[in-house]
């Protein structure tokens, strides 16, 4: 049975631009597929909030292209808006009028939604019970969700949210997250810039990493992770271990971490951290064993996305 292609939602190729003869954006390239929450991971400057007003034509690109949803964004640009929906920074909204008022305003600059569509988007973000308040009443979280709302209307085959989480409290995170899992669950596309790791390593299938105007990294969350996991040994005599495990061509790389010898173990021993594939484990744990070496533990350390990212970016700080 053939396994069916994805549809891609959003398309970005070789995407450039220049500002005074200084690149801003150094040729980026992604797709984004049909119910996916997509995570565009980088610090405060490495060009995320540029690279979303290029992908909804708030400004040009200097080369390149985006297509959403086979539309190009720049030659067939009201074709493709009809089919996004977006929230850069914060939502754009009238804090003396009711969030119902508010999405009444909006909906008549598009075509074809009533009164019925506005019920519905109302529903979706959960907000009938207060959707008649004044929005000056609102929290930021409701804010948020009003926004979203907002950009719902038209009926978007793609949501795209800059920093969505920013100035929420640790509840308000965790209520957004769960929003936006139950808007893909539903078969919306979306993409999400943020800053915040562990939220987009919880949230998202998948996260382009971008550092000083370069995606250095495209890939599922947990495929990303499962690359820069280690192996940790806990072995006695250490520099022998040492020894055997730099000669194995089951290990990539070696590293002997600085930590004293738990209780009970020899101070001979050492832990050692591998760079190897898992599957290896049982069979470089025999050869350690038939070379006369204790072996005390023997951990797998996958890291977070922060520490991936670190490694990537050589150290560059999120802010």
């Amino acid at each position: 049975m053939a396994i069916a292609t994805p549809q891609i939602v959003l398309s970005v190729n070789n995407l450039k631009k220049r500002i005074k003869n200084k690149e801003i954006i150094k040729g980026i390239s992604f797709d984004v597929y049909a119910g996916e929450i997509f995570g565009f991971l980088g610090p405060n400057g490495s060009g995320k909030t540029t690279t979303i007003r290029m992908l909804v034509d708030l400004i040009r690109p200097t080369e390149g292209t985006i297509h959403i949803c086979g539309f190009d964004v720049h030659k067939e640009h009201d074709q493709a808006m009809r089919k996004v929906g977006c929230i850069v920074e914060n939502p754009e909204l009238y804090s003396y009028l009711t969030g119902w008022e508010n999405l009444e305003h909006f909906a008549r600059m598009l075509p074809d939604v009533d009164d019925n569509r506005i019920k519905e988007v109302v529903d979706i973000v959960s907000m009938d019970a207060r959707i008649h308040d004044k929005v000056r009443t609102y929290s930021l979280g409701m804010r948020q969700r009003l926004g979203i709302a907002q950009a719902l209307l038209g009926r978007p085959s793609l949501l795209i949210l800059d920093e969505p989480t920013n100035g929420l409290d640790p509840q308000g995170i965790k209520e957004m997250r769960e929003f936006i899992q139950r808007l893909a669950a539903g078969g919306l596309s979306l993409f999400v810039s943020s800053h915040l790791l562990s939220e987009l390593q919880q949230m998202c299938d998948r996260v382009a990493i971008i550092s000083h105007g370069e995606v250095i990294q495209v890939g599922a969350v947990d495929e990303l992770i499962a690359q820069g996991g280690r192996v940790v040994w806990t072995v006695s005599p250490g520099d022998q271990a040492e020894r055997v495990l730099q000669s194995s061509e089951m290990v990539l790389s070696v590293h002997t971490l600085d930590s004293d010898s738990p209780m009970g173990i020899p101070a001979a021993a050492k832990q050692i951290a591998t760079q190897m594939d898992q599957v290896n484990i049982p069979k470089l744990s025999q050869r350690l064993i038939e070379e006369g070496i204790s072996l005390y533990a023997v951990e797998i350390k996958n890291p977070t996305l922060e520490d991936l990212f670190l490694r990537l970016t050589e150290g560059e700080r999120i802010e």
